[in-house]
């Protein structure tokens, strides 16, 4: 059985919500007609989608049909429930929400994450900006069928669902996840079953899925599809992933580029990251050997869970970084010679992994050092390079 259910108010958003799904390796179905599912279809699958074709519908009939899906659609085994809104927030918001959560049960909210980072549409101090403009002052206030004329996102709430909305802002989220939590536990207490959320960023969208599964609070996400994904990635392991190749990524430069391409990265992937203390590998043999095997068998760790395993060095961050004088002074070396210590015992860690786990077909080298001493490493006899095309 899926353990993520979509419930979208047209077909172009429940494929759009199915691709950010796929590019995460969940295997995603799109449901056309819910008296005609074919169990073998969904069986395997870790998502369905299903457009309810909602949007341009009085909320009567809206509220109907998702509320019909949801109850034919929902599972003890399901871990992640999404009801897929327009980005730009049209459509009947409120009845389509209400419906779900009374399908559902009392014991869950509605919490609503509508951005798109991507796409230019953010929710700050409660009003939704579309490339920098409020709503209301974009085309989207014409729309021939469905017009919004509001940029607050929890007032378009508040007048079309039947249940108490709460705002949470970005002032409430400065202060963590575990903080967030306990302020959506408060919410909730207070009678609020649709929560509104600020969110700018991916890393917003992180905190906020982080906060929800902290709370322990049973939620349906409400987005047109990045919250969605988010939760997925923290919460589901694709059906797939143990039997696909993996891919490890060594990252030794120290480069402020490359820490915010990690970032970036591990916000955007479900992954596996285990730092090297690089300092020990400049220990002396005992201590080097132990923070090898050590990272190492962290990584092996994370194995069955991801695709993705990235092992980086801690000087990635500058209050990591390390005096090499002292160091050249002991061993009567050459930064050269330090600096290579460290590269070393990045390639011996690279090594050892591919040594020990099979599904690692592709490797990623960060720092030109570090590649030069994993090719050595490996004996490496050269390298082919290609022209790298990007896919959409």
């Amino acid at each position: 059985m899926p353990q993520c259910v979509v419930i979208a108010d047209d077909l172009t958003g429940a494929n759009a919500t199915g691709v950010l799904l796929k590019k995460m390796d969940y295997k995603a179905y799109t449901i056309m007609n819910s008296g005609r599912i074919e169990p073998t279809a969904v069986e395997d699958c870790d998502c369905v989608l299903y457009p309810t074709d909602s949007r341009g519908v009085d909320p009567q009939t809206a509220y109907r049909r998702v509320y019909e899906v949801c109850d034919v659609l929902k599972d003890e085994e399901v871990k992640v429930y999404s009801k897929r809104i327009d980005s730009t927030l049209r459509g009947n918001l409120g009845s389509e929400v209400d419906a779900m959560l009374d399908c559902l049960g009392e014991e869950y909210v509605a919490v609503v994450a509508p951005c798109f980072p991507s796409s230019g549409r953010v929710v700050i101090g409660g009003y939704m900006l579309v490339n920098g403009l409020p709503l209301h002052k974009t085309d989207i206030a014409i729309d021939p069928k469905t017009p919004v004329k509001v940029s607050e996102a929890a007032v378009l709430f508040k007048e079309q669902s039947k249940y108490p909305v709460a705002s949470i802002l970005m002032k409430d989220m400065m202060h963590g996840a575990h903080a967030l939590a306990d302020l959506i536990k408060a919410r909730v207490l207070e009678g609020s079953r649709i929560l509104v959320c600020d969110c700018v960023t991916q890393e917003d969208l992180d905190l906020i899925a982080d906060a929800v599964m902290i709370s322990r609070q049973k939620a349906v996400a409400v987005d047109p599809g990045v919250f969605t994904a988010t939760l997925a990635r923290k919460l589901i392991v694709p059906h797939e992933t143990k039997n696909k190749s993996k891919i490890l990524a060594v990252v030794g430069s120290v480069n402020p580029h490359a820490q915010k391409q990690m970032e970036e990265l591990w916000l955007s992937q479900k992954h596996h990251n285990v730092f090297v203390k690089t300092k020990e590998l400049l220990e002396g043999e005992e201590r080097r050997e132990a923070e090898i095997r050590r990272v190492t068998e962290e990584v092996l760790a994370g194995v069955a869970g991801c695709r993705l395993l990235t092992v980086t060095g801690d000087g990635l961050y500058p209050e990591n970084r390390i005096d090499f004088r002292p160091y050249m002074e002991r061993y009567d070396a050459a930064l050269d010679e330090i600096t290579g210590r460290i590269n070393s015992g990045l390639a011996e860690i690279t090594y050892r992994l591919f040594k020990a786990e099979p599904a690692f077909l592709g490797l990623y080298t960060s720092g030109g050092d570090v590649t030069v001493a994993v090719c050595e490493r490996f004996g490496t006899a050269g390298l082919s390079l290609e022209i790298g095309r990007a896919h959409v």
